[in-house]
């Protein structure tokens, strides 16, 4: 597959590599199926704009309604009060999906290897590209590295956690560090899940990734804002995504 030039959600993040720090992408999520109700009465875009203000590059909102108490019309709001890129995180097997992800402003989209299957994510990750939206390819054990690799991806985030049983587990960064040696040529790191302290992040920062994703840690500290500056850790090596 031809290398393509980087979206807005990778520029974001290489650029805040380039100021020298890892990019800390928080994850608007109104409910974790492991800690429950995130929100505790505070609204999710007044919190994403918060975010933003205080000097996130990029956001994540998760839209999966069942377990994760997320919605489309919460990404579209958010899209409209947020003038940052934003990646749509649900279960995305299907290309309707991909032309409502187009239509709700995000800038790319999360596709997860542990539930499709090759040939279909194939489709979603060309598709995707056609629409302008970045794929963010999800894995969680080498054999799925293997396929971001194949597929050429640009955007590679490794969750620490098992997607498939809803993230109930207690993964942490030393899957990111397992598994950041296969990272595709090029590519731009996230680590995902289980980025519990400015520690975390520090190692997540040490295997190499670009950007920590953070949802729980954030929603959980006493206060959102330093919590965020904390975890915003020194990253002295150069980026390794184009720019």
């Amino acid at each position: 597959m031809s290398a393509k030039l980087p979206g807005r959600f990778s520029t974001a993040i290489a650029s805040e590599n380039a100021r020298g720090f890892v990019a800390v992408i928080p994850d608007i999520k109104c409910v974790s199926p492991k800690e429950g109700n995130l929100l505790r009465g505070r609204d999710p875009v007044d919190t994403a704009k918060a975010l933003v203000r205080g000097g996130a590059p990029v956001l994540s909102v998760v839209t999966e309604r069942e377990h994760f108490g997320g919605s489309t019309e919460l990404l579209s709001a958010i899209a409209q009060a947020a003038n940052v890129p934003i990646l749509r995180k649900d279960f995305i097997t299907n290309e309707d999906q991909l032309l409502e992800t187009a239509a709700l402003g995000a800038a790319a989209v999360l596709l997860i290897c542990a539930i499709t299957d090759e040939k279909n994510l194939q489709t979603l990750y060309e598709k995707t590209l056609t629409l302008g939206i970045e794929p963010f390819v999800e894995v969680h054990t080498a054999q799925e590295m293997e396929l971001a690799d194949k597929l050429g991806a640009r955007l590679v985030g490794i969750n620490n956690r098992n997607i498939v049983s809803l993230e109930k587990d207690d993964g942490g960064t030393d899957r990111t560090a397992a598994l950041a040696s296969g990272l595709p040529a090029g590519a731009l790191l996230i680590s995902e899940s289980g980025i519990l302290s400015p520690e975390d992040a520090k190692s997540a920062v040490a295997a190499g990734a670009n950007a920590v994703l953070v949802g729980t840690a954030l929603w959980q500290a006493d206060d959102m804002g330093a919590m965020y500056q904390a975890l915003r850790i020194e990253r002295k090596v150069a980026s390794c995504g184009p720019l």
